[in-house]
């Protein structure tokens, strides 16, 4: 039935779960996925949406290093937009409402073609470890199956514990049973720390129920994009309509005065809550000066009637949930077919792991996803394909992938973990990252494709379409910065858009450069037109040339900042380094950096508490 031994076993289907085993068996090594349920792999179990703020910028980094989720999305993508399009293009935001049975069903259509993964239904309770090295699983079925590593993804399933008003569940998911044996183990046995942590869902509600026509309606993009630069899936056709109703004072009445039945506020609920995705009596509580909050409706696909109330997440009771949402305008008569829920499980803070995911306890055992503290498929996703990558590597002796803070989103996201740890769950923005203006969503295949095609996850065929793209985008930047418009040309669009007159030729680049001329206001002038038409100049090419032309300055500046940061991530630091033999040090540098067990300077320099002077006194010491 099994291998004789596995080179990894995956342990749980969710996102982080499914890029991990989709990755390493990929790169060539003999995975087993083992979940509870095959037939929830890969499940939405929160919104039915993949990417917003940041979080698409990950699944467009994903996509770019040879990982499924942007494709999955692509399949199964019943609206698209693309958000913040009003700001810089730092902050455009790729999004995609889902059909959420479509999402699960590509998951497993994917897996299932991979020939180096087995997929195993069951429940893995407790881990094979031999002087502090893992050397497989077994489940509750009594199995032992043996593996060369394992990679822990097991998302809120650990001791999960349900909460709707005063009913308590054990679970991970509703209906779904919780995982024991796994957190009793690693602590007591090995010393690890852990803790609890709570999100939510909201209800879903029957959409016939409602009355869109005092509801705002939101509809997708005109020309829908994709998240995925290679894999080419049908154009989106049609979309479907979301909406947005809001919350009012009456509303938030109700819920002050039945704050007492909130499992919240009872005492019921221990772990720390998201603080950016509040459930709605936190945000009356919290936010009391407001008067109303968004609710967004969101379909759950093309042929259900379900639909999915997001900014509502709630561990009210049922009856409680029902009556505040009678109030809101549009849902007098709602319908709810599935209750929201707060859910409390263990984590285990991520500052345990190296860069690579690894744990710095037991050796080839990996953590990816809800477990080190994340919320968002996005973010669990991005750590289940990079643990799978160096999970690979690692068995087959060859050097990690560690990405950079200038490198990708992923590489914030994974260095913000092991390097400062969370105590309450993880998301991310992009204000988290210094070098956003580097890191768009629309130049991800740019910096991480290379990266994907030497390490084993991207063909040959898609760095010819890199090379492609990247040669036309040259090309149109050298037109655009050689080639001129002339006064009786440009002056009349000029004039249309408030911007100064030119009296001489200019060059198209100058022109662009002006902050409130954008590429789609001179691309129908004939000359440039038949430019654009014979070199087949993309939309997404001139938009690239459009943003590297309009944010020169800003790209340089932080091309430079990211050369000065090279230099402090390229003087490594041992492993064995003796941090506590430095006593011109601080006590509390000592302590921490022999906690953190930082791989570079750079690295060092980010741990709370860590001064210059200490970082001096370490160049020092390490001959620098």
């Amino acid at each position: 039935m099994f291998l004789d031994i596995y080179d990894v076993i995956v342990v749980g289907g969710g996102h982080a779960g499914v890029e991990a085993a989709a990755a390493c068996s990929k790169m060539g090594s003999k995975t087993l996925l083992v979940t509870t349920n095959l037939q929830t792999i890969g499940k939405m179990s929160c919104n039915p949406a993949i990417g917003g703020i940041a979080k698409g910028q990950i699944i467009r980094e994903i996509d770019a290093l040879g990982g499924y989720s942007g494709i999955i999305a692509d399949y199964s993508t019943i609206q698209f937009r693309m958000l913040n399009k009003s700001k810089g293009p730092a902050m455009w935001s790729p999004r995609a409402q889902c059909d959420r049975k479509l999402f699960s069903y590509y998951w497993k259509f994917f897996l299932e073609k991979k020939i180096q993964l087995d997929l195993y239904q069951d429940t893995v309770t407790s881990l094979l470890v031999k002087q502090y090295k893992v050397e497989g699983v077994k489940t509750c079925f009594g199995l032992k199956i043996k593996g060369k590593s394992v990679i822990l993804t097991n998302g809120t399933f650990l001791n999960g514990k349900i909460h709707i008003g005063k009913i308590e569940i054990n679970g991970g998911r509703i209906e779904e049973k919780e995982v024991k044996g796994i957190t009793e183990q690693l602590t007591k046995d090995f010393g690890f720390k852990f803790g609890r942590m709570k999100t939510g869902t909201s209800p879903r509600v029957d959409g016939r129920s409602l009355n869109y026509e005092k509801m705002n309606v939101q509809n997708g993009d005109i020309d829908p994009r994709k998240f995925s630069f290679f894999y080419k899936t049908k154009k989106l056709e049609k979309q479907i309509k979301c909406y947005i109703t809001y919350t009012n004072k009456k509303v938030h009445d109700f819920i002050r005065h039945n704050f007492i039945y909130s499992p919240i506020y009872t005492g019921s609920i221990k772990g720390i809550s998201p603080r950016y995705c509040p459930s709605i009596e936190e945000k009356v509580f919290r936010f009391s000066d407001k008067n109303e909050h968004t609710i967004f409706i969101e379909p759950e696909g093309w042929n259900t009637t379900e639909v999915y109330i997001n900014g509502f997440s709630t561990s009210f009771s049922e009856k409680i949930q029902c009556k505040s949402l009678k109030q809101i305008p549009g849902f007098e008569k709602i319908k709810i077919l599935k209750p929201g829920y707060a859910i409390e499980y263990d984590y285990f803070p991520p500052e345990q792991l190296k860069a690579t995911l690894e744990s710095k306890i037991i050796e080839n055992l990996f953590f990816a996803g809800q477990i080190n503290g994340t919320t968002g498929y996005e973010e669990a996703a991005a750590q289940g394909l990079m643990a799978g990558i160096n999970v690979h590597l690692k068995i087959n002796g060859k050097e990690p992938l560690i990405l950079k803070r200038n490198q990708a989103y992923i590489g914030v996201l994974i260095d913000d973990l092991v390097t400062k740890g969370t105590k309450e769950p993880y998301r991310m923005f992009t204000s988290r990252a210094e070098y956003r203006m580097l890191l768009r969503q629309d130049n991800a295949d740019e910096r991480l494709t290379p990266i994907g095609y030497n390490i084993g996850l991207i063909s040959k065929e898609k760095i010819t379409l890199l090379d492609k793209k990247k040669s036309k985008i040259e090309k149109c930047m050298y037109f655009f910065q050689n080639k001129n418009f002339d006064p009786k040309t440009i002056n009349p669009i000029l004039c249309a858009k408030k911007s100064p007159k030119i009296y001489h030729n200019k060059k198209i680049e100058s022109i662009l450069a002006r902050s409130n001329i954008d590429i789609q206001d001179i691309i129908f002038i004939p000359f440039l037109m038949e430019e654009i038409k014979k070199n087949d100049f993309s939309q997404e090419i001139l938009e690239q040339v459009s943003i590297r032309i309009k944010y020169k300055g800003y790209i340089n500046r932080e091309k430079e900042n990211a050369k000065k940061l090279s230099r402090l991530e390229n003087l490594k630091i041992p492993d064995n380094f003796n941090y506590n033999s430095l006593q011109s040090l601080s006590s509390e540098a000592r302590e921490k950096l022999d906690y953190y067990r930082p791989i570079s300077l750079a690295q060092a320099s980010r741990i709370s508490g860590i001064s210059p002077s200490d970082l001096s006194i370490l160049l020092i010491y390490m001959g620098h």
